[in-house]
């Protein structure tokens, strides 16, 4: 079949990696794609906020399936406008997409449905007053969230009132994050150890993927800002298969039921983020697509046909044993630009990656342009080095990783040390 896959970060790069050796694939086309995409398929230069031509496209290249990367197009509605057209997507609608759009949705959908989560409150814009009021009585830290999308950056843990107070400020006053701020979330601050689980759902049946551990904040130790992930490992040895059958039980075939009766079937990868607390696992956040960086570490890790799994869950009938997992481990480490998750500079010229010629690395391209054979810096979260090896080892996994990362540089290159740490004292407990 002919595929066409929309997005252009590390993501996408590790999803065309990924499906380009299924038996089912025959052309792939990448819109718009990166310079490492194209060694899986056709970059194809087209405005994906044009659904109209992106929907001639497919019907002139006889698409059958198209894959959709990024959560932005999903909460505008692109699969509708081509499911309309007759066009099946691997991903969700633009109504059952509210789960990652409107954290508010979220929120109430498993307070109905007594979904394990944090504790909250929501408040609009025009009730400033009474959320300052509240921030008085919560408990610190504690959580601020805009309810909207906003790449990942839009989450606050406020160590105190002033804090807290400021990102209400930065939301509801300083419109930082535009419209997504015009609501937000105020959590109970959850403490255990976090992992990323990817459900793959047809709507009805699911089959969930190793799970990962994410790296959000730019310093080592958890320290600084939010970002959309400065790394990430799999598999996670905090979530064991006593503990994913809890988890499948308790949150997520209750949530895609959920969602079938609010007559939203979600198809595509319902991303699910977890805290394991003392009183079990509890839901941070649900996103309508897979997580980037964890997408880099878990579909390496996968045996079969990955593309069939994808295919089958669009046309509402998901192949379980489609995939599985190898027995091996992954981890990625970012190679960010200096000054992200805030203002960083462009176009700063990548040396070493005609070096690295290993099987057991995979440098994902996220944030980077090609020009006359080189390659640019072209983004805030550059490149994803990451190890992947046959057996369940984290510790040779980050050596691999960051041995290779020594031998790649570009002007202000900035990357965390620590990806892997947590796992790895636990396991030396």
């Amino acid at each position: 079949m002919n595929v066409c896959l929309i997005g252009s970060g590390g993501r996408e790069h590790a999803i065309a990696l990924a499906i380009s050796n299924s038996k089912l694939l025959d052309k792939l086309f990448i819109i718009p794609g990166n310079p490492g995409t194209k060694s899986f398929g056709l970059n194809v230069s087209i405005d994906i906020t044009d659904v109209d031509y992106l929907i001639e496209f497919c019907n002139e290249n006889n698409v059958e399936l198209v894959i959709v990367g990024p959560e932005k197009p999903l909460i505008e509605g692109i699969a509708d406008q081509l499911l309309e057209n007759n066009i099946k997507v691997f991903g969700p609608s633009k109504n059952a997409a509210r789960i990652e759009g409107e954290k508010s949705f979220a929120k109430e959908l498993m307070k109905e449905y007594n979904i394990p989560t944090a504790s909250y409150k929501l408040f609009n814009k025009s009730e400033y007053e009474k959320v300052i009021t509240y921030l008085n009585t919560v408990n610190y830290p504690t959580v601020i969230k805009a309810d909207g999308i906003a790449a990942g950056k839009g989450v606050v843990i406020a160590p105190d009132f002033d804090s807290a107070k400021k990102a209400v400020n930065d939301c509801f006053i300083g419109n930082v994050f535009n419209e997504a701020g015009d609501k937000i979330v105020i959590e109970e601050f959850l403490i255990g150890q976090e992992a990323s689980l990817f459900a793959i759902s047809d709507g009805s049946e699911f089959v969930l993927l190793p799970a990962a551990q994410d790296y959000k904040r730019i310093y080592d130790g958890d320290k600084g800002k939010n970002t959309g992930g400065m790394g990430a490992y799999a598999p996670t040895p905090f979530v064991n298969d006593e503990l994913i059958k809890l988890i499948s039980n308790v949150i997520i075939n209750p949530t895609i039921q959920a969602l079938k009766e609010k007559n939203c079937a979600y198809i595509g990868c319902l991303y699910c983020g977890l805290i394991l607390t003392t009183e079990g696992p509890k839901v941070i956040e649900f996103n309508c697509r897979f997580g980037d960086p964890e997408t880099q570490v878990v579909l390496p890790l996968l045996n079969g046909d990955i593309l069939e799994l994808f295919y089958t869950a669009a046309c509402g009938k998901i192949n379980s044993n489609a995939v599985k997992y190898n027995g091996g481990s992954s981890v990625c480490v970012v190679a960010a630009s200096t000054g992200y998750p805030d203002e960083y500079e462009k176009g700063k010229e990548i040396f070493g990656l005609n070096n690295v010629n290993r099987d057991d690395v995979i440098i994902y391209h996220a944030g980077t342009r090609e020009k006359k054979g080189k390659i640019y810096t072209n983004g805030g979260r550059v490149l994803g080095i990451t190890s992947v090896i046959n057996n369940n080892d984290l510790i040779d996994a980050k050596k691999i990783a960051y041995e290779t990362l020594d031998n790649i540089y570009f002007d202000g290159i900035y990357f965390r040390k620590d990806i892997s740490d947590k796992a790895l004292l636990a396991l030396n407990k």
